[in-house]
Order: structure tokens, then C-alpha cells, then sequence
């Protein structure tokens, strides 16, 4: 058992497991960006036929679970997983993979967590965190996003894992039997193979809704929204991306601010200051969308609602597409050895 685990605090769960795990295992040069940018974590899409309460969905990552597999993948970590159809089996074998001294992470929904507080429970079934051992019929667990470790009860636990909904986690478990060396050349190709692929996924993937295409799309789309759906519901639909941006996940500003740790760091790894002025510009990019994220929270509270401010925030998701194309741009030119 695990019972000198060490939890790390990150600002995004998924990254967090993953740093969690390879340095439980001794490697401690793993960060939180650093994961992120190895598992190419930035994105944008705008999802018009996918409804969330009724309005469209927007996601600033890619698909859940993916930076994980990524990461591991591009450091030749050896990932295993495992869905099941019934609680009882579930709880069965995460209980014989703590027995053989696993670190075991778990895909969760939000809603049903008792340790986090009732404001920032809602359904979303994509959460992830690390069970490091068992105790008096609770599971010790590692909630990246918490301060410190917490616990939760066999109930509680079978409850998140089979919660119904959007990414139903059906008990999904995954783990390693071991991590290996680690050397610079794995990082260094890992982060070359990071980047290339982020570039791909911002600049050449086909369609208007993803990528920087996909931000073009949501300012053209925000500054109809009045005329079409009235100041309300219009106000609402500016609420939805507050809350994908800001609240769900770590947002459209957070995840443009570890990227630009990410290549910070990246930069140690090449000795390139081209790299150093490219996470400026990321980090640039973050502030503009936190910037946005304020203009639209006053038009949903009415301070801000006339067809100037929906002009207003238009030019603004543009300047940011044009930012983030000039900063992806600017990584595909890049020759790092």
C-alpha cells in the first residue's frame, strides 16, 4: 500500500494524475505542464449540435482522457485500463489492485463527490483522481484538484464511478505495473511529438468548428446572438461559455497559461529563446481570453447588453484566434533537435 503517497495539488485533474503518478514512481522532472504539453492538451471547439442545458457546448482541451494516454504513450509507459458493466465488479477489482500495491486512477463524476464543496458539484462524469489505498471501508484518494488528500466511502465511491450521463465512467480504472528509465531524449522527443501534434490540432484540422477556425466561428456566432435569440437567451449563451471557459475544466485562459509553462519549460530542454518569446504570446492569449470572459459576464448580468458589446466581444474572440494562429504558426517553423 501506499501509505508514503505524496499528493501534488495541480490546477487541472487529468494533468494531475498523470504527474502524480510518474513521480510516484521516482521521476521527478514530471510537472503539470509539462504533461499537458506532452499529451498536446490545447484545443478549441465549438459543438453547435451538441447541447449542454439546452445551449451548444464548447470545449478549450482535447477529448478527456486523452492527455494521458499521450503523455505515457510518448514516454514509452506501458497504460492499462479496464470498464466494467456492474458496481460490484468494479469495486472488486479496484480493491485486488490496491491489495497488490497499485496506484490506481479513476475516471469520476463531479456531481455525487462529497468532499468537494456543493457549489462546484454539477454532472460532468470526465473527472479523474488516484486511489492510493483503502482504510475502515473508505478509499484514500488523491483529488488532484484538491489542497490535500481525502477520503471517500465504498458507497460513495461505486456512486461516481457508475454515474449516468455524457462519458459515463462505468467503473473506468487504469494503471501501470511499473515505469522505467526515463531519459532527456525520450522528453525531448516527447516534446517535439507534443508540439507538432498541438500544431496540427489547432491549425489543420478539417472543418469551421475546431481549432482556431473554430474561435472565428464563435465570434461570428456571439455577435448575432442578440438579434437572434434576444438579450436573454443570449446572455445566456455567453453564460455557457463563462462557464466551459472558467468554471469546467481549467478553462479557456488556464490551459492557454499552462501551454505557455509548458513550452517555458520546453525552452530549458532546447536552450531556445524562440521558444521563451512563443510562450509570451501564450500567455497572452490566456489574459485576452480572461478578458473575454468579463465583457460577456456583464452582458449576462445586463450591465453590457447592447449590440456594441456583442461587437465588442466579436473583435475580441478574433484577436485571439489571430494571437494563437501567429503563436501556432510560429511553432511549426521551429527545427528543435
Amino acid at each position: 500500500m501506499h501509505t508514503d503517497y505524496k499528493h501534488e495539488q495541480s490546477a487541472h485533474c487529468e494533468n494531475g494524475v498523470i504527474t502524480n503518478f510518474i513521480r510516484s514512481y521516482g521521476h521527478d522532472f514530471m510537472t503539470e505542464p509539462l504533461a499537458f504539453g506532452l499529451g498536446s492538451g490545447l484545443f478549441y471547439i465549438h459543438l453547435p449540435f451538441i447541447k449542454v442545458n439546452g445551449m451548444p457546448a464548447f470545449a478549450f482541451r482535447t477529448m478527456p482522457g486523452l492527455i494521458f494516454k499521450r503523455t505515457c504513450r510518448s514516454l514509452k509507459i506501458d497504460v492499462q485500463s479496464k470498464r466494467f458493466r456492474k458496481p460490484e465488479a468494479a469495486q472488486h477489482y479496484l480493491d485486488n489492485l490496491l491489495e497488490q500495491g497499485k496506484l490506481v486512477g479513476c475516471q469520476v463524476g463531479v456531481y455525487n463527490l462529497t468532499y468537494f464543496p456543493k457549489e462546484y458539484r454539477f454532472h460532468f462524469n470526465a473527472h479523474n483522481l488516484i486511489v492510493y489505498d483503502k482504510a475502515d471501508d473508505h478509499y484514500l484518494v488523491s483529488d488532484p484538484v484538491m489542497e490535500t488528500v481525502t477520503r471517500l466511502s465504498v458507497e460513495d465511491m461505486n456512486t461516481v464511478r457508475f454515474a449516468k450521463g455524457v462519458y459515463a465512467p462505468r467503473g473506468h480504472v487504469y494503471w501501470v505495473d511499473s515505469i522505467g528509465d526515463i531519459s532527456e531524449e525520450d522528453i525531448k522527443k516527447g516534446i517535439i511529438k507534443g508540439i507538432k501534434r498541438n500544431v496540427r490540432d489547432m491549425l489543420h484540422v478539417p472543418g469551421p468548428i475546431t481549432g482556431i477556425s473554430g474561435i472565428k466561428y464563435t465570434a461570428k456566432k456571439v455577435k448575432g446572438w442578440r438579434d437572434k435569440l434576444g438579450p436573454r437567451r443570449a446572455g445566456q449563451y455567453l453564460g455557457q461559455i463563462i462557464r466551459m471557459q472558467e468554471e469546467i475544466g481549467t478553462g479557456g485562459g488556464g490551459f492557454r497559461f499552462i501551454y505557455a509553462a509548458f513550452l517555458e519549460q520546453a525552452a530549458a530542454y532546447f536552450d531556445s529563446k524562440e521558444l521563451l518569446s512563443i510562450s509570451d504570446e501564450f500567455t497572452r492569449a490566456g489574459d485576452m481570453w480572461r478578458e473575454s470572459a468579463m465583457k460577456m459576464a456583464g452582458a449576462l448580468r445586463g450591465r453590457a447588453s447592447a449590440q456594441s458589446d456583442y461587437d465588442q466581444m466579436h473583435d475580441l474572440l478574433n484577436e485571439i484566434s489571430d494571437v494563437e494562429k501567429g503563436a501556432f504558426q510560429r511553432l511549426s517553423k521551429l527545427k528543435l533537435k
